[in-house]
């Protein structure tokens, strides 16, 4: 396997913007499709919503996917056909196993837009009973450092996902905190917000991402100003 390292950024991404919500997809998705563009390891959607109030994803399918929804601002509120609801806020890890299938929905129910990224990755097993599981990490995401959100490879994560090929790490740095980048086969770095310098990469800002191949462990070292918040996947 080749050593690998690309930046996408922020305004190279797929846009889907109608009067309730405002979408960048890292990867092929709805009416996007770039065949060269379809995922990255196990990690097929990496979307950045933003939902205007009183608006969102009203109830609708899923099948054999995990789902990992992490909020930045706002509220965002989850319904299924489980019987689960509830608040999803920033620092509430939520992953949702949709198996044989699910039906739910998430709105903004406040009077506020919500910002949130919604991640998809394969489940190592198909056709498993759907599941739903959620923790509040604020007070760990609040110690500084890269945190397991949610993990497949028995992890002391947030989170548990049906996939043991995959594990999210987030990370809330403080303005010029350093942190060391896991390493894997496949890893994808979303700069969420502010900015950070990454080591063989330069500057990254909000919205960009980094996907690299057999990278090994990379420093990552926040903006000193903004600091930033990010997600990194680490896939088989």
């Amino acid at each position: 396997m080749n050593n690998t390292m690309e930046i996408r950024r922020a305004n190279e991404r797929f846009h889907t913007q109608n009067f309730w919500l405002n979408s960048f997809h890292n990867f092929s998705f709805g009416n996007h499709y770039d065949p060269g563009n379809i995922q990255h390891g196990l990690l097929l959607v990496s979307n950045d919503d933003r939902v205007r109030p009183g608006t969102g994803f009203r109830t609708h399918p899923h099948q054999d996917m995990e789902i990992v929804t992490w909020v930045l601002s706002g509220e965002l509120e989850h319904k299924d056909s489980l019987g689960n609801g509830g608040i999803i806020y920033p620092g509430l890890a939520q992953r949702m196993s949709a198996g044989t299938g699910i039906l739910h929905s998430e709105m903004n129910a406040t009077n506020e837009e919500v910002h949130f990224v919604q991640m998809w990755v394969l489940p190592d097993t198909e056709r498993i009973t759907p599941g739903y599981q959620q923790m509040d990490i604020n007070s760990e995401l609040d110690k500084g450092g890269l945190i397991p959100i949610a993990s497949g490879k028995g992890h002391d994560a947030a989170i548990s996902i049906r996939q043991k090929g995959a594990v999210l790490w987030g990370g809330r740095l403080k303005p010029g905190e350093t942190v060391t980048v896991p390493d894997g086969k496949f890893v994808h770095i979303f700069i969420a917000s502010g900015g950070v310098l990454l080591e063989n990469a330069g500057p990254l800002n909000e919205g960009d991402s980094i996907r690299m191949v057999a990278g090994g462990p990379q420093t990552l070292k926040a903006n000193n100003t903004s600091g930033s918040e990010v997600l990194i996947w680490q896939t088989d």
